[in-house]
């Protein structure tokens, strides 16, 4: 056998071989491909979907800073109480929004929890909202319907010195809101109440309280009324309240108050308090501004008056220092009356109060 023979016939072997091992070999898989975060923009910026399904989620918040002097302005005291002090609180607010559509609209699930330490105490975790949302419907807890419908009142830290259903003050409740898609709406509610800063407001029976609410919205601005019955003291509360946009740069606004059978020892003592009608007197009004000076900078002015006499001024600047990152300056004062005045000289002596704050909050 020659060279040139023995060479063919060894690489057909090899090749043989080689066929063979190929043959036996084990099948690699293809990798599946990666799905990657999708952006979802049917319900504004900040959505994308959950990996997987159909489902769009937005989570986001604020940390806030806030430290205050001088007088407390809705008691008269010192903000420090017994100590002349500061008043300092950090809070840390998580919200998270998730959206699906369905055949009956879009549902929606939304949580809103805050964290907060205050003057060296750690008030440790509040669920603020958690409620879902289905064809209009809604149910679970959020803020009390009486203060949110109207959009609470100015843009105004201590806004509620004379007090017109807080946000501070949540409830579980059953609503259904209505739109009609020409800027008119409105709302009826079931809520349970609360109990908050004193004040014992739930229900003690099956008969919950009920509000009914209505507003019309346009580019000039917004009218809006809620009336609400506290099925516990058996009174009503009824506001309305009127926007104006006079530019793109100057807004004001105006709302007034009434509650029925308002009772002063109530209200001195804290017990059978109308849940809608948490100022003193049978009626109180509010009013203020706001001016947009520079694109950073926006002058907020509020004033309040209930019946029995306590005035309620504030003034501040909410100036955005770098995007997300809100700087707001705050100076209020009180002038008592009624009830509140006795109570505030008994404390300090005087029937006014003048304090500041300063607030930083980075909103993500």
């Amino acid at each position: 056998m020659d060279v040139r023979t023995l060479l063919l016939a060894s690489a057909g072997a090899i090749i043989a071989v080689s066929a063979a091992h190929a043959a036996d070999a084990v099948v690699v898989a293809e990798p599946e491909p990666v799905e990657y975060v999708r952006v979802c923009d049917a319900y504004g910026a900040g959505f994308f979907y959950i990996p997987g399904t159909e489902t769009c989620l937005k989570f986001g918040g604020y940390l806030r800073f806030e430290v205050a002097g001088g007088d407390n302005v809705y008691t008269g005291r010192h903000v420090g109480g017994e100590n002349d002090t500061w008043y300092a609180r950090t809070r840390a607010e998580l919200r998270f929004d998730a959206r699906t559509e369905t055949e009956l609209g879009t549902l929606r699930s939304y949580i809103d929890s805050r964290f907060q330490y205050t003057n060296g105490d750690d008030a440790g975790g509040l669920l603020h909202q958690a409620f879902i949302e289905l064809g209009g419907f809604q149910i679970g807890v959020n803020d009390v319907i009486f203060g949110s419908w109207l959009n609470y009142a100015g843009n105004i830290i201590r806004d509620d010195v004379i007090q017109y259903g807080a946000d501070s003050m949540s409830s579980n409740a059953i609503s259904y809101t209505y739109k009609a898609g020409n800027g008119f709406s409105a709302i009826i509610a079931a809520e349970q109440g609360s109990e908050t800063n004193g004040y014992d407001y739930v229900i003690d029976d099956y008969m919950p309280h009920v509000l009914a609410g209505v507003k019309y919205e346009q580019s000039w601005g917004t009218v809006a009324g809620v009336i609400g019955y506290d099925s516990v003291q058996e009174d009503i509360g009824v506001k309305a309240r009127l926007d104006v946009n006079f530019t793109d740069a100057l807004s004001a606004w105006i709302m007034g108050g009434y509650q029925s059978d308002y009772d002063e020892d109530s209200f001195i003592t804290n017990q059978n308090r109308n849940w809608y009608g948490p100022w003193e007197g049978d009626w109180a009004a509010w009013g203020g501004f706001a001016a947009k000076v520079t694109d950073k900078a926006t002058i907020n002015a509020q004033a309040a008056y209930e019946e029995q006499g306590t005035w309620a001024l504030a003034l501040n600047v909410n100036y955005e220092l770098v995007p997300g990152f809100m700087i707001r300056p705050e100076v209020n004062y009180t002038k008592f009356g009624g009830a509140r005045k006795e109570e505030a000289l008994l404390d300090s002596g005087e029937d006014d109060a003048v304090g500041g704050i300063v607030r930083f909050q980075r909103n993500f």
